[in-house]
């Protein structure tokens, strides 16, 4: 589905409706994030045209929906490997050789920081912080597994444990 359309099926509006329910009618909007999550499931990002059936459906601006998203790095405003790799790159990080760490997943991988590899295997993105400032430099894979203490030979390790479950799969 490219991104200039979007058609919100009877199945999305069902799984919109359940969020909903869960605040007061007057309160909808609530719902915002959990209607972006949904969208990214199935879609694998969220689309200026699906932010403006979610505004639409929740009846608030398309602006605020999109101030949301662009918010929050959980949200992929484009297409994304199978695995996204987000790396911190606040200063703790940074003191930790977190852009080192970056730098070496994009040098590995062959693509630039924001890039993704041709085969659609990897993502890198630089991300804010991830709140494990002890641990750094930290990452994030798919937007759920945390990584600590991400050295060169930890990352290569990553990369090729992500790449041999892929090819099981």
């Amino acid at each position: 589905m490219s991104t200039a359309e979007y058609t919100l099926t009877e199945a999305t509006a069902a799984r919109f409706a359940r969020e909903v329910a869960k605040y007061p009618a007057d309160q909808k909007q609530s719902a915002v994030m959990a209607c972006l999550a949904i969208v990214q499931q199935e879609e694998g990002f969220v689309s200026r045209a699906s932010e403006d059936a979610i505004a639409a459906y929740l009846g608030m601006p398309a602006i605020a929906v999109y101030e949301v998203t662009t918010f929050y790095n959980m949200y992929n405003q484009q297409k994304v490997g199978k695995f996204k790799l987000n790396v911190c790159a606040n200063l703790p990080c940074q003191l930790r050789d977190g852009q080192n760490a970056l730098d070496h997943l994009c040098h590995k991988l062959g693509i630039e920081q924001g890039g993704t590899t041709a085969d659609g295997m990897f993502t890198v993105q630089k991300s804010e912080c991830l709140g494990a400032c002890a641990d750094a430099p930290v990452m994030l894979v798919n937007d759920r597994q945390m990584c600590s203490f991400m050295s060169t030979s930890r990352l290569d390790e990553l990369v090729d444990t992500l790449r041999a479950h892929a090819a099981k799969n």
